[in-house]
């Protein structure tokens, strides 16, 4: 070893300079291709703010000069929003109440409890996943209709209730398998049954878990737009999309761009924060799913 090397920190070493080179590159290339995922996001908030006579003006003007916050207001007043909102929230937060009380039922079941064909049953459970929505858009229509539920909410929410969502079963099975079994056998040996724990042991230990099932359900039913649109038939029912596709002039007119922009930055935030705030858990939701004890 020579004197040059003997001098250098522990640690460090020729290498060192290629080593940060590579990191500085990909940070370069992550950075450039986020800006590439963003542009149609400053556009959108862009359009946002500018008066309907420039947003198709070249060169584009990214800064509008000067910015028309009143866009804000003016498109929320246009139309019953504060309603269409009330009735969104509504159907979001019954919907995520369903959608993890069954999921994690019948996750729970699947990773805990064998029976004879257990198996079988989960995999054609995760095979309906290949199923479009829309092979079974009609069959749904028509057993809601003769339940006599088209034109209310329930179509929405109840569907939720029978665990529905193979995804969100498979994500939380995997995630009840990394839990070790000497849990339920402390449990029982507390005088336990499997209800309590299931509530009292296992639920706060999946909690990142449940938390990336809220997410995904509160994206899902939040930007939900074909549902409401089939099953919601009068007009005070709207949720936020539909509403907006109307205020928009549904197929035969022209809309408003800066509003239409205005609208669709106000829908978008709540999913953007949700997620920012929840990261590190939902994250930590996605990374364990694939372990198992």
């Amino acid at each position: 070893m020579t004197s040059t090397q003997a001098a250098l920190p522990r640690g460090l070493g020729p290498h060192v300079p290629v080593k940060r080179f590579k990191r500085f590159l990909i940070y370069v290339i992550v950075i450039a291709l986020a800006v590439i995922i963003l542009i149609p996001f400053f556009w959108m908030l862009s359009t946002a703010l500018q008066e309907e006579g420039n947003i198709f003006a070249w060169p584009p003007q990214w800064i509008p000069d000067p910015p028309m916050w009143r866009n804000f207001p003016d498109a929320w007043n246009a139309m019953p929003f504060n309603r269409y909102l009330g009735n969104t929230v509504y159907i979001v937060a019954l919907g995520i109440i369903a959608e993890l009380a069954s999921a994690t039922l019948v996750a729970y079941g699947f990773a805990r409890f064998r029976f004879p064909g257990s198996e079988v049953v989960f995999l054609i459970l995760l095979a309906t996943m290949m199923l479009p929505f829309h092979v079974t858009l009609i069959p749904t229509y028509l057993i809601w209709q003769k339940f006599g539920l088209v034109g209310e909410f329930d179509p929405l929410v109840l569907r939720a209730w029978t665990a529905w969502g193979p995804f969100y079963i498979f994500l939380l099975r995997q995630f009840f398998m990394t839990l070790p079994r000497d849990l339920d056998d402390a449990a029982e040996m507390d005088g336990a049954n499997w209800l309590q724990t299931f509530v009292y042991v296992m639920l706060p230990q999946i909690r990142p878990a449940l938390l990336a099932v809220t997410i995904f359900a509160f994206r899902g039913y939040w930007n939900d737009f074909l549902g409401p649109l089939i099953y919601l038939t009068d007009m005070n029912k709207y949720t936020m999309n539909v509403g907006m596709y109307f205020f928009m002039g549904g197929v035969n007119e022209a809309p408003q761009w800066n509003y239409l922009m205005v609208m669709s930055t106000l829908i978008a935030l709540p999913v953007l924060v949700l997620f920012f705030i929840a990261q590190r858990y939902f994250i930590e939701g996605i990374t364990f799913t694939g372990m198992k004890e």
